[in-house]
């Protein structure tokens, strides 16, 4: 298969990290996750990240993009992927960089993401994401457009079984 990018776009606790991992294996791809990112730079989302650092993030996470693409290696960008912009700035990426683009919704409810963080908050080895941040996050997350094409699952098996590669 031809070199691509594919975006993941999620709420926080929707398994897109999960999913990440299992694409990449079966692609191959590499993994660029900005909540890794974030963790190298000193910052934990799960407080509330300033806009201005989540924006500096995504500039780390498209040189590291680039460069793993450039070097003929498929990649995977596990991130929330809200708002909008943040996924035509992906699309374009992927059109200047002349590979294939795919757009993957985890599109999970809230009922569950909630159930998911509780579970979370069991395992002494995960960090907590605070109320606040979490509702705010679900408040104010931006799915994709019917226009964007994206390839909308549940589990990275829902995404095996729809045939996956849509998009360009």
């Amino acid at each position: 298969m031809a070199d691509r990018l594919v975006l993941l776009c999620g709420t926080s606790f929707s398994g897109k990290s999960t999913v990440a991992r299992v694409l990449a294996e079966r692609l191959p791809a590499r993994v660029v996750s900005l909540d890794e990112i974030n963790e190298r730079r000193g910052l934990w989302g799960g407080d509330g990240i300033p806009v201005e650092e989540w924006m500096r993030t995504h500039e780390v996470a498209r040189v590291e993009v680039r460069e793993l693409l450039g070097s003929g290696t498929s990649v995977v960008v596990d991130d929330t992927s809200s708002p909008r912009f943040l996924r035509d700035g992906w699309r374009a990426l992927a059109a200047a960089e002349d590979v294939g683009f795919t757009l993957v919704y985890v599109d999970v409810d809230h009922a569950t993401v909630r159930t998911r963080r509780a579970e979370n908050r069991l395992d002494p080895r995960r960090q907590d994401v605070t109320d606040a941040v979490l509702e705010q996050h679900l408040a104010e997350f931006e799915p994709p457009g019917d226009d964007e094409d994206a390839v909308r699952i549940r589990s990275a098996d829902d995404f095996f079984r729809s045939g996956g590669w849509g998009g360009s």
